[in-house]
């Protein structure tokens, strides 16, 4: 196959391989090493490559969707049909593994989605034309997606599902359009309203004379900001979920081809989270390779033959809450602009399964203000909260995804952003194949001043969410004439940089995207300048070394594999510039009081650090001891007394860094640490791997609380979770095509019964990556290729 289909691409070119690999529906022949899977009005022809990565082929987006949705379905049917429970607000009539039936979570869950449903969110923005609404190839694709996953259930059959956790229930059904596009609006909103969705279900007034129940506000709240990305100082969970993003320029790589790096930072257990790795192309029209997450029928990071872009959580503002002053004695009408106006009601019945299996109708409500949902928590006589999302109200993000995949070069890409400002929540970097890179925020950022901010602003404000006045329009949102949709920043006032050396983000706010070129004068919105964390310290730092060749890496500029290189080089920040301050220590103190007292010997453990290379690889012996250590230094109180040199604003880029020997919390917990390896068994040199695994596989890699680049954040308490480093892309953007490296870490499926559930993840452990293939050539010349051909 390998030598014809060659031959074939070469004398014909790729829009007559169409013909050649999409065979005429009367054709009954299998392609070699395949299948035929008939009986459907679609074509599509999918050709899995290693590590079981699909390359749809198609000649219309009807039967790319199909393809896609046929493929997506042999690997994670399960995951699909467990986001659409959820979607449609019956968690509570099928309760999950180890979920009490009829539970509250479940409940309030059901009532938020249920309600959403009912009230045709969803379904009218689907009812606007484009660009508001998706455009009619979205629809084509996101019907043939439908129709493929229905074709795989249907001829499968659920009692023969390979996915054991899913064989033979009665939650795995059929999906329709509708299901889909709320995975969409879903995903868009989990910087916005999604995290609260439970606190909108429990929703409802105080009782009469009470104060109300539950979370305050700003605990609320807060659960926004720790999806949001935006970092803080102390590496706490929003640093570790985040993304590391590079775009290379001319001026940046040795070869002068510009480059590009993808490490979004995700759960590795969650469907909503997880990424699928899939090409999409219809020749002549789209020929698209990447990402993107469950359930989503378009790539959302990735390549084409001209451009590559990647995403990072953005840390602008994306919601915002607003405190409703209530009427007394009337805690479900609030005053706006010294008028009274009644909260909404609607009435939610959700289908709840107890005990014994049986069924029944429990009618709930939820409550909206001209804001947004109210929220259960914080809930008083005297003031409920509600939330405005900025993703409200935005589908388009499917639009500005193909459409980026289409463009050809940044020019393209802009002009899909700007035409559909659907980005919902992250930062954009991008390079095309004459070297520039671009980098930009045209996620829906709400349109606020920084008047506003500080007038409006309540005493229960947040960094990371604002929590304005909401009896008065003067703290409403405004709005651009450019902007799409009413309430947002337009495209002529979001923050955009193009170079030629590079663009880097790792969460670290606009200011230091390049810090040649200072992002700076934006609204509070987009930027509260947090600083940079000791990840995004570390990237930036790495960028330089490898300009200078001090990385030992070799010669000055990035090649394809020095970026690899660099990406899984797995360094430690805080090691790197405290290491030797705690070996200093610990030299000179052999015996270190412990905090109950005890006083213990710290040699051993000194001469494994003293050895360490301060590496964070799955082998690596001392990684694991520090990890701990400097964990346990963390809890111990206010970092800034045991920094050896403290933060300067003057020198964000290198401060703070080490760490003071002779402060008695570094010594403390060094010896309970030594105490804590005796007490679990562990010899203070054990190998990182040896503690750090997913599924038996040894993990590389840290925290970013640790100054990690490469974050692995595990936990292994039942359920075993990992956050963290997921799909891995390298890509080199040559005049003869783009030349690729990427890695699923977790595999292209979450059935452990599938051979691709952790493949990627024992490359992962050894530093390796999987060689992409791009062109019909290179899908043809691999040796592991399986081809199904769908038609009617």
């Amino acid at each position: 196959m390998t030598g014809r289909l060659t031959a074939v691409v070469a004398a014909l070119g790729l829009a007559s391989v169409t013909a050649a690999l999409l065979p005429a529906p009367s054709s009954a022949a299998a392609p070699p090493g395949g299948e035929t899977v008939t009986g459907s009005g679609y074509t599509a022809r999918i050709s899995r490559t290693e590590y079981g990565v699909p390359h749809i082929l198609a000649r219309d987006f009807d039967g790319l969707g199909y393809g896609y949705g046929y493929a997506f379905a042999q690997d994670n049917a399960c995951e699909l049909a467990d986001q659409v429970v959820t979607l449609r607000g019956e968690r509570s009539r099928f309760p999950g593994p180890g979920a009490a039936p009829g539970g509250r979570a479940d409940l309030a869950s059901d009532t938020y989605y249920q309600g959403q449903r009912r009230a045709g969110t969803v379904q009218r923005l689907l009812d606007r034309k484009a660009p508001l609404g998706p455009t009619a190839e979205l629809r084509r694709m996101v019907e043939g997606y439908v129709a493929g996953h229905n074709r795989y259930l249907r001829d499968t059959g659920v009692d023969k599902l390979p996915d054991p956790r899913c064989q033979g229930k009665p939650w795995v059904r059929p999906i329709t359009p509708l299901d889909l596009w709320s995975v969409v609006y879903n995903v868009n909103g989990v910087t916005g309203v999604v995290p609260l969705a439970p606190d909108i279900g429990e929703a409802k007034p105080p009782a009469a004379g009470a104060d109300g129940k539950g979370r305050t506000a700003p605990q609320a709240l807060g659960a926004i900001a720790a999806t949001s990305g935006s970092p803080n100082g102390q590496g706490t969970a929003p640093t570790d979920i985040g993304s590391n993003g590079w775009a290379l320029g001319r001026d940046a790589t040795r070869t002068g081809n510009a480059m590009v790096l993808a490490n979004p930072h995700l759960s590795w257990t969650e469907g909503t989270f997880r990424f699928y790795q899939v090409q999409l192309t219809i020749p002549g029209v789209l020929d698209v390779s990447g990402a993107s997450l469950y359930g989503i029928p378009v790539v959302q990071i990735g390549h084409n033959r001209t451009l590559a872009w990647t995403h990072t959580a953005s840390g602008a503002q994306h919601a915002t809450g607003y405190a409703l002053k209530l009427v007394p004695g009337d805690p479900t009408s609030y005053v706006f602009d010294g008028r009274t106006e009644r909260m909404k009601r609607q009435t939610v019945p959700v289908t709840v399964r107890d005990g014994n299996g049986g069924l029944s109708t429990v009618d709930r409500t939820l409550y909206t203000s001209r804001f947004g949902p109210v929220l259960s928590s914080g809930w008083t006589t005297e003031t409920a909260y509600a939330i405005r999302d900025a993703k409200a109200d935005n589908l388009r993000s499917m639009n500005n995804w193909l459409a980026m995949g289409k463009a050809r070069d940044l020019s393209g890409l802009r002009t899909a952003q700007h035409t559909y400002q659907g980005i919902p929540w992250t930062y954009t970097l991008a390079a095309d194949t004459s070297g520039s890179t671009y980098f930009t925020d045209s996620s829906a950022v709400p349109h606020l001043t920084d008047g506003q901010l500080k007038s409006c602003a309540r005493p229960e404000s947040m960094e990371g969410l604002a929590v304005l006045d909401g009896s008065t329009s003067a703290c409403a949102w405004g709005s651009d004439s450019d902007a799409l949709v009413p309430g947002i920043h337009g495209p002529s006032h979001q923050p955009r940089l193009t170079r030629s050396d590079y663009v880097a983000n790792s969460n670290n706010g606009l200011r230091y995207t390049n810090p040649d070129a200072p992002l700076t004068g934006f609204p509070g919105t987009y930027d509260s300048d947090p600083g940079l964390s000791q990840r995004a310290q570390l990237g930036l730092h790495m960028i330089d070394q490898r300009a200078d060749g001090t990385d030992g890496l070799g010669a000055p500029g990035f090649t394809l594999a020095t970026l690899r290189a660099s990406m899984l080089g797995n360094r430690v920040r805080w090691a790197e510039t405290g290491r030797d301050d705690v070996v200093g220590m610990c030299r000179t103190r052999p015996r270190v009081t412990a905090t109950d007292g005890q006083e213990v010997d710290v040699r051993q453990v000194c001469a494994t650090l003293a050895h360490w290379d301060t590496r964070a690889d799955a082998d690596s012996r001392g990684a694991a001891f520090w990890g701990a250590f400097f964990d346990r230094l963390l809890r111990s109180g206010p970092s800034d007394t045991w920094h050896r040199v403290p933060y300067d604003p003057a020198r964000p880029l290198t401060t703070p860094r080490g760490i003071k020997g002779d402060d008695l919390r570094v010594q403390r917990a060094l010896a309970d640490t030594v105490q804590e390896f005796a007490a679990r068994d562990l010899p203070v040199d054990t190998e990182l791997g040896s503690v750090q695994k997913w599924a038996g596989v040894p993990l590389p890699g840290c925290t970013g609380r640790r100054g990690c680049f490469n974050i692995v954040a595990p936990d292994p308490t039942p359920p075993a979770r990992v956050f963290g480093t997921s799909f891995l892309m390298a890509v080199e953007l040559t005049p003869d095509g783009p030349r690729t490296h990427t890695l699923l870490t977790y595999g292209q499926s979450a059935n452990p019964a599938s051979p691709h559930y952790t493949d990627q993840t024992r490359l992962f452990s050894r530093k390796q990556w999987v060689t992409g293939r791009f062109t019909e050539a290179e899908i043809a010349d691999d040796p592991a290729l399986r081809v199904t051909t769908l038609r009617g």
